[in-house]
């Protein structure tokens, strides 16, 4: 991208960067963060589809700064000394999987690492290549949600919390039935840092309760919707399915639609970009390799 291109002259952007965030999306979870302290007290977390780590990163910050509670006996010179165990991106203090988030050994390398244990929270900002057909967009989005979803009835604790990118739109509905079947509370948040132009929301799904006998399977995965049962027909007209609604940030701080003043110097990225994975092929292309390769 350009010296003058959008996500340059981003507020959030160019924020990132100056304090080390390997994304602006840092900020959305910070800020969610902020308005349910969904962090308090986690000791496990999973970061879903983590490239390229800005969530890992606040994992990082908020649960080392979370873990130096004093102990019950309020002695402060005793601090926790079970350091947090998080699985995301590769950073330092925290472990990477490169695994399929619908396969069951993913699911068995993840309790591994636990030790057995479950997370207190699985958070994903993964999304997919969007091709602007927007019906299509949501939909694939969706998938992404629910597979999510499924891997967290595998390694997640009762009581725990899921956080998930979603992208708004008519069907979103049957989507917000599937969350409230496992947790308790589930709400639609937009953080600040999101423009108000992107479809994007999250769902923050807190209380997880799953329904009494289910048996977590990824044989029989939860993106095997049916249109046509009962249970979905009850969801149209006027019995469709609303859940609350919250805009998350100081309302008087950084608008992401708006073109804030540039500094004089532009600064340089902390993070250096992800490698193409056809970043070889561009290069060969350039050299006019592949014309030179005998027919």
């Amino acid at each position: 991208m350009g010296k003058s291109s959008k996500d340059k002259r981003d507020i959030f952007y160019r924020l990132a960067k100056e304090q080390g965030w390997r994304a602006r999306s840092a900020f959305k979870l910070l800020e969610i963060d902020d308005e349910f302290h969904v962090l308090k007290e986690v000791k496990r977390a999973v970061d879903l589809c983590a490239a390229p780590g800005s969530w890992s990163q606040v994992l990082v910050k908020r649960l080392s700064e979370n873990s130096n509670y004093a102990d019950i006996d309020n002695d402060s010179s005793k601090k926790s000394s079970s350091p947090p165990k998080i699985v995301a991106a590769p950073l330092e203090n925290v472990i990477q999987i490169k695994g399929d988030i619908t396969k069951q050994s993913t699911v068995e390398q993840i309790l591994g690492y636990f030790e057995g244990e479950s997370a207190d929270i699985v958070v994903c900002d993964g999304a997919p290549d969007v091709i602007g057909l927007h019906d299509f967009d949501e939909y694939i989005q969706a998938q992404l949600v629910l597979a999510a979803l499924n891997i967290t009835t595998h390694i997640l604790r009762p009581g725990g919390t899921l956080i998930a990118k979603i992208f708004r739109g008519k069907d979103v509905t049957l989507l917000y039935a599937r969350l409230l079947r496992f947790f308790e509370r589930v709400t639609c948040a937009k953080p600040r840092s999101s423009r108000n132009s992107s479809i994007e929301a999250f769902v923050v799904c807190q209380n997880y309760q799953p329904p009494k006998d289910y048996i977590p399977t990824m044989t029989k995965p939860i993106l095997d919707l049916s249109y046509d049962d009962d249970e979905n027909n009850k969801l149209l007209g006027p019995s469709r399915l609303i859940v609350p609604f919250v805009a998350c940030g100081d309302a008087s701080g950084f608008d992401s639609d708006q073109t804030y003043p540039l500094e004089e110097k532009s600064l340089d990225p902390l993070q250096p970009p992800i490698s193409a994975p056809y970043r070889t092929a561009i290069a060969l292309k350039q050299q006019n390799f592949y014309n030179k390769i005998p027919s």
